[in-house]
C-alpha cells in the first residue's frame, strides 16, 4: 500500500494487464498499458494490439 495525496491507495501489480502493440508507422513492437498508447520509438498514436 502507498500513500498518495494523504489518502490510502491500494495497488495490486498482478492485476495490471500489459498488452503487446505494433506501431503502424515505424513497425516497432512493444508492451504497454493504458487507454492512450504511444509508440516509444516514434511517439505515434497509430498503434494496434497484436
Amino acid at each position: 500500500m502507498c500513500s498518495v495525496g494523504g489518502t490510502d491507495f491500494e495497488f495490486d501489480i498482478e492485476k495490471i494487464e500489459v498488452e503487446r502493440y505494433k506501431c503502424n508507422n515505424c513497425g516497432n513492437k512493444f508492451d504497454a498499458m493504458g487507454e492512450k498508447v504511444l509508440c516509444p520509438s516514434c511517439q505515434s498514436e497509430n498503434v494496434v494490439k497484436v
